[in-house]
């Protein structure tokens, strides 16, 4: 199970960090699973933001966020962040976490969605 938290309003130019709990897996899910963040905006299909490869050694990044978003783990916490700096009113989505043992971190991974274990989002608003 996945859990999300972390959103909420921010004004342009703000930064949030969202996390990614997950729960009854009976592993380090960082160290067996590609782990990743999806957005869905309003009346927009979900596309991916980032993903971390099993381990963490690699890490992924759509061009939208490249240079902005920063995806880590805690593997201790069985949590994954999302580290939003800059934001701006195209960030503003419903963003959810997603963990697959197959997948490889990168573009085909977030572009085909085929991850196997989702959690619920959390909003995110950027507003002045």
């Amino acid at each position: 199970q996945l859990q999300a938290s972390g959103g909420g309003l921010v004004q342009p130019g703000g930064s949030l960090r969202l996390s990614c709990a997950a729960s009854r897996f009976n592993l380090k899910v960082l160290d067996y699973y590609v782990m990743a963040w999806f957005r869905q905006a309003p009346g927009k299909e979900r596309e991916g933001v980032a993903c971390m490869s099993r381990g963490g050694g690699n890490t992924y990044y759509v061009d939208a966020v490249k240079g902005r978003f920063t995806i880590s783990g805690d593997n201790a916490e069985n949590t994954v962040y999302l580290q939003m700096d800059s934001l701006n009113s195209e960030d503003t989505a419903v963003y959810v976490c997603a963990a697959d043992p197959q997948v490889t971190c990168g573009d085909y991974a977030l572009r085909s969605r085929r991850f196997n274990s989702w959690g619920q989002g959390t909003l995110v608003t950027v507003s002045s």
